[in-house]
């Protein structure tokens, strides 16, 4: 017979077996093949990968001065595996001038795989970085005595000159999220953070490469590996250059000192950035090496911002300058002509509503319009517009067809400069206004026409603005990088945008703005060598205005566009037209004139009084103090004021708690007494009179032997006395006892009870009172008698 135990135990043993066989495969898999510690392991007893950076590629500017390059630097760089057991902490410390605590804390991040993620024991990691040359010679002579420790040569930037700090940005450690997303980075490489250094970052960075080092079983460098077969070469950085005109740019930043705001300059046939200035700046050079992170905080924590780049994050109110736009459009929409002509009444009035203005002679034209900077003519210019239901349908129509043609010029939206950060600014449409106020007309967004209210710029987009004038109706997408080393430009930085606005209306407009400048209120730019087309702002604010100027020159044949923003500057005639026609004569010449280099020098020296870095003067501490007197006053008035409050509501207290306690003492009256009460005042005012009438009766009787004729007089003043007496008071009934009284007439005890006790009261007094007198009378009489 078949034994199936037997059978049945020959299939487990065989399933065991084929199991044991598979986890060993399994296993041998895992270490040799998915991962790979045992091959860094043996490859680091044998290889060592030395990683060579590549230089990072050069950045000049348009007239091919040097901007940014490199100088070299060292990184000490180490193998952890390597150094156990035999590495002297103390002398290693010594060596590079740093603390025990410093080395064991900077050991211990480099371990820590969430803050070092490629962290491997077998292959090299970033210990300190940057060494000085000082630095770097003293610890090359002891580096044999530290084994694991090796020193790595790399190059970092450094700034030919302290400008353009916005514009060229800044190089500094990858962080975590820049290792996440590159796989080209590992800890310890550097990366752009700013600027066109961020911007063209993997082209100006290059290849990195790796040389391939073998090792004795001491550990000791015998060469490369088979002669360097396999090694790869670094491959250095794209050199780039900027449209950035150097001496301009250290101009402007020299105009814009003491001063908040930016100055922006394109050249209008290629959209190139000449200079980029936001004030405050700062040095370039401030941000590399150690201190790059100490400088970093105190320019984070400066009020006055100075890291931001004003010219394309700061969104501001155009002002006046938006005016040529609205110019733009009314004309090439057909609501004004070269013969309308609008009132200007000190300003815009219509409904109730008015919107200032400054005496200039009216009505007025397109051209004088512009010349005078008139609020007037603009504002009625979108009330026709967006009124007119015989061109659009209804209002919103209206209003979109309006910001169609501000979008087209640039407005609204980013314009695509090849810098990180840049803002869009604001253009409302008619949802906007739906969901701010539901319901609207055209008096309602009127201060729109003069570039208030809800429209918001940078200043990059009116410097655009003015190129787009120059260039009679089109733009180029601005760009601060003219050319790239063995690479072609972005075709968006070559692409022509076309407006809305038709040819003739661009005529008009550049024919207001020359006007301007011969004559109005951009006079002070006027220049002999060239003709030249401005345009003033004085964008309002909530406390000083900003002073605001856009334009360009040459006229016929435009080289530069600008627009100078300055921040609570005043009119635009006091900081933006000085500081633009400066910046348009040095371009354009290629210097200043000597009277026009001490204009310069004293523009850079009018600083801005801004309230958050004013020094305390006396008048601002004794206005301190005595807005603290008002206070203390206040206070204290306000505290009299409650105890006064308190004290009366306590009077009412008292007086609600006495009259409902003498309530209760009436409920509790008996029913058989009368509830009549009077008052102690009168009572006393009739005792008075009563006692001086009996007395002077009786005087007059005894004196005259009681002549009958007096007493006959006296009768009639008593019946008077009686007639004059209240008329309200009852006439005298007959006695009746209380009791009784209560029982026969309830409801006129209260009137009954007076009568009486006047009545009683002043006849029984009297006649006490008079006998007393007689005595005393006869009395002296008796004596007079006697003594005669």
């Amino acid at each position: 017979m078949k034994n199936y135990d037997l059978e049945k135990r020959r299939l487990v043993l065989s399933a065991v077996a084929i199991g044991i066989v598979v986890i060993y495969i399994i296993r041998l898999f895992a270490l040799q093949i998915a991962s790979d510690d045992y091959r860094k392991s043996a490859d680091s007893n044998a290889f060592l990968k030395k990683i060579e950076f590549p230089s990072r590629g050069s950045i000049t500017d348009r007239n091919g001065k040097l901007l940014v390059y490199n100088q070299p630097a060292y990184d000490i760089m180490v193998v952890t595996n390597e150094m156990r057991g035999h590495l002297d902490t103390l002398e290693f410390c010594k060596a590079l001038n740093i603390t025990k605590a410093d080395f064991n804390n900077r050991m211990a991040n480099l371990k820590d795989r969430s803050k070092n993620p490629g962290y491997s024991r077998f292959t090299q990691q970033l210990f300190l970085s940057q060494l000085s040359d000082k630095d770097f010679s003293a610890f090359q002579e002891k580096l044999y005595r530290f084994p694991g420790f090796y020193i790595q040569k790399r190059s970092v930037r450094q700034y030919q000159r302290a400008i353009a700090a916005h514009v060229l940005g800044d190089v500094a450690e990858v962080s975590q999220g820049d290792i996440e997303e590159d796989e080209y980075y590992q800890p310890g490489d550097y990366i752009g953070k700013m600027g066109v250094e961020r911007e063209y970052e993997k082209d100006l960075r290059g290849v990195k490469g790796v040389q391939i080092l073998l090792r004795d079983a001491h550990g000791q460098i015998q060469g490369r590996y088979q002669d360097g077969k396999y090694d790869q070469r670094p491959h250095p950085g794209r050199d780039i250059q900027l449209g950035l005109d150097a001496e301009l740019q250290a101009l402007g930043e020299r105009l814009m000192e003491g001063k908040l705001g930016a100055v922006v300059a394109i050249e209008p046939k290629t959209g190139q950035i000449l200079a980029m200035v936001s004030a405050p700046t700062f040095d370039p050079r401030s941000m590399i090496g150690k201190l790059r992170g100490k400088y970093q905080r105190e320019m984070t924590l400066d009020p006055a911002k100075p890291l931001l780049n004003r010219a394309i994050m700061g969104q501001y109110p155009p002002g006046s300058t938006f005016k040529t736009g609205q110019a733009v459009t009314y004309y090439s929409e057909g609501i004004v002509n070269d013969s309308t002509r609008y009132p200007c009444h000190h300003g815009f009035n219509f409904k109730g509503l008015h919107v200032g203005c400054h005496a200039h002679g009216a009505p007025i034209a397109l051209v004088p319009s512009i010349s005078t900077s008139c609020n007037s003519y603009y504002c009625w210019g979108l009330y026709q517009m967006l009124s007119n239901r015989k061109k659009y349908k209804s209002l919103e129509d209206a209003m979109n067809v309006w910001r169609d043609y501000m979008v087209s010029m640039g407005f609204g939206y980013k314009l695509g400069i090849d810098l990180p950060g840049e803002k869009r600014g604001m253009i409302p449409n008619a949802k906007f206004y739906d969901n701010a106020f539901k319901t609207w007309n055209p008096l309602s967004v009127i201060s729109i026409s003069i570039g208030q209210g809800e429209v918001n710029l940078t200043p990059l987009q009116i410097a655009n603005l003015g190129a787009t004038i120059a260039n009679r109706g089109y733009y180029i997408t601005p760009h601060v990088v003219r050319s790239i080393q063995g690479k072609k430009l972005d075709k968006k930085y070559l692409e022509k945008h076309h407006t809305k606005g038709n040819l003739r209306s661009y005529q008009e407009v550049i024919a207001g703005m020359v006007s301007s400048v011969r004559g109005g209120t951009c006079a002070r730019a006027v220049h002999p060598g060239y003709s030249l087309a401005g345009k003033t702002g004085t964008a309002q604010n909530r406390g000083k205005d900003h002073s605001v100027f856009m334009g360009f020159a040459p006229v016929d044949t435009p080289k530069i566009a600008i627009a100078v923003y300055v921040e609570n500057g005043g009119f635009g005639a006091d900081f933006g037209v000085p500081i633009g026609s400066l910046m348009i004569e040095q371009y354009i010449n290629g210097k200043l004139t000597p009277g026009d280099e001490a204009r310069a020098t004293a523009l850079q020296n009018r600083h801005i009084s801004y309230s958050f870095k004013r020094p305390l003067s006396r008048t601002d501490s004794l206005r301190l103090d005595s807005i603290k007197r008002v206070n203390i006053i206040r206070d204290s008035l306000k505290k009299v004021k409650e105890k006064q409050d308190l004290a009366e509501a306590a009077r009412i207290k008292e007086a609600q708690a006495r009259k409902d306690a003498e309530e209760k003492e009436k409920k509790k009256q008996p029913q058989n007494e009368p509830a009549i009460r009077v008052e102690p005042e009168t009572k006393i005012k009739t005792e008075k009179k009563e006692k001086d009438k009996g007395g002077d009766k009786k005087e007059k009787e005894k004196e005259k032997n009681k002549d009958t004729r007096k007493e006959n007089k006296d009768k009639p003043k008593v019946n008077d006395k009686l007639k004059e007496q209240p008329k309200d008071k009852p006439k005298e009934q007959p006695k009746v006892k209380p009791k009784e009284q209560a029982k026969e007439k309830p409801k006129e005890q209260p009137k009954a009870k007076p009568k009486e006790q006047v009545k009683d009261k002043p006849k029984e007094q009297p006649k006490e009172k008079s006998k007393v007198q007689s005595k005393d009378k006869q009395k002296s009489k008796e004596n007079v008698n006697r003594a005669k």
